[in-house]
């Protein structure tokens, strides 16, 4: 009896079973260094909870208001344009402070709300009209 197909076949899966256990290792090698990168990433983002969570008592826990100018319409504006659906003229504005709608008026209005964007207050959308979406 001749076993020399056999043990060829044999060799061949042998052969086989080694290439298939070098692909695993080469494998389990990435899984490591995947493995450490993802650990390593947990670890930092551990600390860097623990840091966020120290310094929390120390952030402020409102917002401080706008530093608004000293003028009974300031607080005003921002809470008409609040309401608003659309952006606003000056002689919008007006009217919804219910004052009196005259072009010397108007133009006070119009001065006092060409100052709040550059306190970040309100946005010009366009010249002349304003909004307090940023």
């Amino acid at each position: 009896m001749n076993i020399q197909p056999l043990l060829d076949t044999l060799d061949l899966q042998e052969n086989a079973a080694h290439y298939v256990a070098d692909d695993l290792r080469v494998q389990i090698e990435e899984l490591h260094g995947r493995l450490r990168e993802t650990q390593t990433l947990l670890e930092h983002l551990a600390i860097t909870r623990k840091t966020v969570i120290a310094l929390a008592d120390r952030l402020p826990t409102h917002p401080s208001p706008p530093n608004l100018p000293n003028h009974p319409d300031h607080p005003g504006i921002p809470a008409v344009l609040n309401d608003a659906t659309n952006p606003l003229r000056a002689r919008d504005v007006r009217e919804a402070l219910d004052h009196e709608p005259p072009p010397k008026n108007i133009e006070g209005t119009r001065a006092k709300l060409k100052r709040l964007p550059k306190l970040d207050i309100l946005t010009e959308i366009d010249t002349g009209t304003f909004t307090t979406e940023q």
